[in-house]
């Protein structure tokens, strides 16, 4: 095995300025010398020994990311563009899933701060956080993505979930749908809360009502006249039986604006097995713009997050607080974008390829 002794004797230069190069510094290399030096690596195929590296430079170059579901398509191509910007910058990404189980997270955020990461990106969980004073005591730069963490200060990318999902119901009630109902996510939790206040604003400014619960006495009984909400997970299971509880109940749901894709995929399932048909008798505007969104039959309208720019942000944050600890927490809200498509009523894309659209825009 190659060594930074044979590579210096093969370069005509010394061990030291073979780790200059290999580290880009302290000190700075003639360009013709770390040519030799580079091509000599190459040649002997040496490969610099990490854990020695780690010692000395105090870095591991490892980022631990825990995500609430790995086989949610959202998270995947979330971590996907994290990984990417990550890669770029010389960092390698460790992921844990901690399928919204809170002792599981915690045994992931533990694990990476004893394999000593240089910096954490988390999407918490749904429910209890137990780690958060021990993530609160410990200084590892960390940096939350997704969703609000309140008691731990921290760096935050977010997208501007109300904003969003106000422009997806109003141009649901542009297409002239007046009974627009609401599919949420968990009760409580960043996107959801957001998600819902935004459809709640475009019924309200439309002059319309909207509901407060889930049914029962808090929803359909004690507002008939509003439109129906209903809580459940993220996931196409859940969105399936919320379709069809909710469209069984109230036949003159007219539109839907549904809080993620995964969900509105079970939304899809549910109105084809009732008779309903997606768009004529239902319009719907899903949240996140995964990659599978433009291959339903029709193709969810929804609107887009914007996964490269999340993943460039988060990474550049992250790494800015892993050279200045000190540095103070930031908080990004990045927009998303309205891609139209035929689940609303729009014209369907060959291929299901998205359009994008002004927040009121009926084509």
């Amino acid at each position: 095995m190659a060594t930074r002794q044979d590579v210096a004797r093969l370069a005509g230069t010394s061990p030291s300025v073979v780790s200059y190069v290999l580290n880009n510094g302290p000190r700075s290399v003639a360009p013709a010398t770390r040519e030799r030096v580079l091509s000599a690596v190459a040649e002997l195929g040496y490969r610099p020994n990490a854990v020695a590296r780690s010692l000395r430079m105090n870095q591991t170059m490892t980022l631990g990311l825990v995500v609430p579901d790995a086989a949610n398509p959202f998270f995947a191509e979330l971590a996907r563009a994290l990984e990417d910007h990550a890669w770029a910058a010389g960092y390698t990404l460790l992921v844990g899933n901690s399928v919204d189980d809170a002792g599981r997270e915690a045994g992931y955020l533990r694990t990476f701060l004893d394999r000593q990461v240089d910096g954490l990106v988390l999407i918490p969980s749904h429910g209890d956080r137990p780690w958060r004073t021990e993530l609160a005591r410990s200084r590892v730069p960390r940096l939350v993505l997704d969703r609000a963490l309140d008691g731990v200060e921290t760096s935050q990318v977010l997208v501007d979930n109300a904003q969003g999902a106000r422009t997806a119901t109003a141009h649901l009630l542009a297409h002239g749908r007046r009974r627009v109902g609401c599919i949420a996510g968990p009760v409580g939790i960043h996107p959801t809360v957001d998600r819902v206040t935004g459809w709640r604003t475009a019924l309200t400014d439309a002059g319309l009502r909207a509901g407060t619960g889930s049914g029962g006495r808090t929803g359909w009984e004690a507002c008939p006249d509003a439109a129906p909400l209903l809580h459940g997970s993220f996931g196409r299971l859940d969105g399936y039986r919320s379709g069809l509880a909710l469209l069984s109940r109230d036949r003159d749901v007219d539109a839907l604006f549904v809080t993620s894709d995964e969900q509105a995929a079970g939304v899809l399932r549910a109105a084809a097995e009732l008779g309903i048909r997606v768009p004529e008798d239902l319009a719907v505007v899903s949240f996140d713009g995964i990659a599978a969104g433009a291959y339903t039959s029709p193709a969810l309208s929804t609107m887009r997050q914007p996964f490269e720019e999340l993943g460039r942000t988060a990474v550049r944050r992250l790494l800015a607080r892993i050279r200045d600890p000190d540095q103070a927490a930031t908080r990004d809200v990045l927009p998303v974008t309205l891609l139209a498509r035929g689940s609303c009523g729009c014209p369907e894309p060959a291929g299901g390829e998205p359009q994008r659209q002004d927040a009121g825009a009926v084509r």
